[in-house]
């Protein structure tokens, strides 16, 4: 009996509803350009001037509707970059993990002390640690650092806001404002799809962070053992708590930001 062969095609294809939202995509720049430039040249025959000036507002709105949706694009690209170091990382390739640690490192402040410590260690569990104990150490001490100081000023307006409503809002505000902090913090800058993109994933590695209860609650005690917000706040159970998930949001937005950390983030130093 002869031996069908089956191929498949290992390039995936997009899907029905993303070809129809780049056509409507297409279709409204397509036409809203050529509406403009039809616009504009109707303001040509009128007057030289009364076309420059049309011409001049057009390039402007477009540019800025580009720039936005550039800056958009860009996050969601940071996103998808943090995915892929984070497979090369974790792929056990000894060549990819070397060159997807270089290409992390080429990133930070320490680059020019990181990479030929990279070059010079020929272990792939070696290169791991390094970036471990380097790189990832220091930038989830300083997303701690921006968690307490979130959580004391959580838990400040907390003891300020006179209705519940206004504190949801607060939290809710303080928590965007903190993962775009953290963000920023390891060189991204997401738009508003970059932070609902973040924000989904920083909520998957809240699980994975979770391990480090202990760290968590002592400075969330720390944050609350205030002398001046123990007098101002007197019952601290809502503080503790919001100030509590303004830490292990810190950890859990360093975590989704990270190549490495997410999955074995087991450290209780805080």
């Amino acid at each position: 009996m002869p031996v069908v062969e089956v191929t498949t095609d290992p390039t995936p294809r997009a899907s029905g509803l993303t070809l129809a939202l780049s056509g409507v995509a297409v279709l409204a720049i397509g036409l809203a350009g050529l509406q403009t430039g039809n616009f504009v040249a109707t303001q040509f025959d009128r007057a030289a001037w009364l076309g420059w000036l049309t011409l001049a507002v057009a390039v402007l709105g477009f540019g800025l509707l580009l720039a936005a949706a550039w800056r958009e694009l860009s996050g969601l690209f940071a996103l998808g970059r943090v995915d892929r170091l984070r497979n090369a990382l974790g792929s056990g390739d000894a060549r990819r993990i070397h060159a997807a640690a270089r290409l992390w490192a080429a990133t930070m402040p320490e680059a020019a002390t990181l990479i030929p410590a990279i070059d010079a260690a020929n272990d792939p569990d070696a290169i791991l640690a390094l970036l471990r104990a380097g790189p990832v150490a220091a930038m989830r001490a300083r997303s701690d650092a921006l968690g307490r100081n979130a959580a004391f000023q959580t838990t400040v307006g907390i003891a300020a806001t006179p209705s519940p409503a206004l504190v949801v809002l607060l939290v809710a505000w303080r928590g965007v404002r903190l993962v775009r902090q953290v963000a920023a913090l390891h060189g991204m800058r997401p738009g508003l799809l970059g932070t609902l993109g973040l924000l989904h994933r920083t909520m998957l590695a809240a699980g994975l962070v979770a391990g480090s209860e202990a760290a968590i609650n002592a400075a969330a005690h720390a944050v609350l053992s205030n002398p001046l917000l123990a007098h101002a706040i007197g019952d601290m159970a809502g503080a503790g708590v919001a100030a509590r998930r303004m830490i292990l949001l810190a950890r859990a937005t360093a975590a989704a930001c990270t190549p490495l950390g997410a999955a074995r983030d087991t450290d209780t130093t805080f």
